[in-house]
């Protein structure tokens, strides 16, 4: 049995990594490449933003969103129940931006209830989510709208999620998180857009067609990660899903150990809470488009579990033997990090335009493996109780940790994505 784990450690990432390096560049020959899909027409869009205690950074979001080169929309800022200023500070700017406009909650009922209500509001047939503490390029609507409009098979699109970049790079968890969004998360929606179905839409960064999520009921209310939970009921209601990697957005993201863990906690929680939903769809072939996405999240939980296993065997063999050396495990490791580093190549090559300074970054993508797989193992070990019980009361959400250093942003200018 120990054997059979060990070659499970060893050769999944390794199988993954191959998959998800050719799915990429399957991806950019087949879609990227070409010129983007043309905005023949501006159909109304009501711009999304929920919000829990952003005093610091909503009038930077409003703004910029004001700023979009888009000509047809609204901005509508959901405060759920914040505890700071933030309501005094997004009615201050009413007046100065004329397509704002404002729902005060006065309790925190969480995310997916902020954007319910705000959806009820809204005037567009496209909703765009964005996170508060984040803006998208100004050309941004400009690619994800032609997806909804396309003559062809535009009908058919339920969602378009966008390209979230880290703008916050002062330390080197932030450095080490850019590298992972271009090699790890736009990869892996890559690949999965070329098998037909992603795992989740970036919640950062959004579009819906507003009929497509009525008929898939909106979004669950009691699911800590309203994005995952709503990519899986639209794509069970045969809604198409796209990745536009044009449309950028901007964001930050935790520059400290215990922000990056409440974070990925949450993820793994997410990622746990859509198995235990939606095992179900074995039970149709109609939904077999969704088995390889299911799989791979649940051999990715177990993966996590028999890395953490085979790591406690070294160590209580090192304690146990000073002179324990396998050096079958270092080579392997090495080959490991190899493939590791080789597919961040990959996918940074492949994201390079969208951000011109992505590859001055790479060096620090050597840190990532021990980052990342100690750092998920505990998390989803930690999480493994949510798989076996079912919330009954609304997600609510916290503060996040937005970074040390948000001062320091990066420039990326519009256009980015035009071939």
């Amino acid at each position: 049995m120990l054997k059979v784990i060990e070659l499970f450690v060893f050769w999944y990432p390794a199988i993954m990594s191959v998959v998800w390096i050719a799915g990429g560049i399957v991806f950019y020959l087949s879609v990227e490449k070409n010129r983007p899909l043309p905005l023949y027409k501006t159909p109304m869009v009501s711009v999304l933003v929920p919000c829990f205690n952003e005093a610091d950074t909503i009038e930077n979001t409003v703004k910029r969103l004001s700023e979009l080169s888009y000509p047809n929309y609204e901005i509508i800022v959901i405060n759920d129940g914040s505890s700071d200023n933030t309501s005094e500070i997004v009615t201050s700017l009413i007046s100065k931006y004329p397509r704002l406009r404002f729902i005060d909650l006065k309790e925190n009922c969480g995310k997916a209830n902020a954007l319910y209500l705000g959806l009820i509001a809204s005037k567009g047939e496209i909703l765009l989510g964005v996170d508060s503490d984040s803006y998208v390029m100004p050309d941004a609507l400009n690619y994800m709208v032609p997806h909804f409009t396309n003559r062809f098979n535009g009908e058919r699109v339920g969602a378009v999620t966008g390209n979230p970049r880290v703008r916050n790079r002062s330390s080197l968890l932030a450095k080490i998180q850019l590298c992972e969004y271009s090699s790890i998360i736009s990869l892996i929606k890559r690949t999965q857009r070329v098998w037909g179905k992603v795992m989740t839409v970036s919640g950062v960064v959004v579009a819906f067609r507003k009929r497509a999520l009525l008929d898939a009921k909106l979004w669950d209310r009691d699911m800590i990660t309203e994005d995952i939970g709503v990519t899986w009921k639209l794509e069970r209601n045969f809604w198409d899903i796209r990745y536009e990697p044009r449309a950028l957005c901007m964001m930050l993201v935790p520059e400290t150990v215990k922000g990056l863990a409440k974070q990925r906690g949450r993820w793994a929680s997410g990622g746990m809470e859509i198995l235990r939903r939606h095992m179900g769809i074995f039970k149709t072939w109609k939904e077999r488009r969704l088995f390889p996405v299911y799989m791979e999240q649940l051999l990715s939980i177990l993966w996590s579990i028999c890395w953490a296993l085979m790591l406690c065997i070294i160590v209580v063999h090192l304690v146990l033997d000073h002179n324990y050396i396998q050096s079958p495990y270092i080579w392997k490791s090495l080959f490991l990090s190899t493939v590791c580093l080789v597919q961040f190549g990959v996918a940074m090559y492949l994201d390079r335009k969208y951000d011109p300074h992505l590859l001055r970054h790479s060096v620090v993508a050597v840190w990532y493996p021990f980052v990342y797989w100690y750092i998920n193992a505990i998390l989803v070990i930690k999480a493994l109780p949510t798989l076996f019980k079912d919330r009954k009361n609304l997600a609510r959400w916290s503060s996040p940790d937005r970074g040390i250093g948000t001062g320091c942003s990066v420039k990326v200018s519009e256009g980015a994505g035009v071939s």
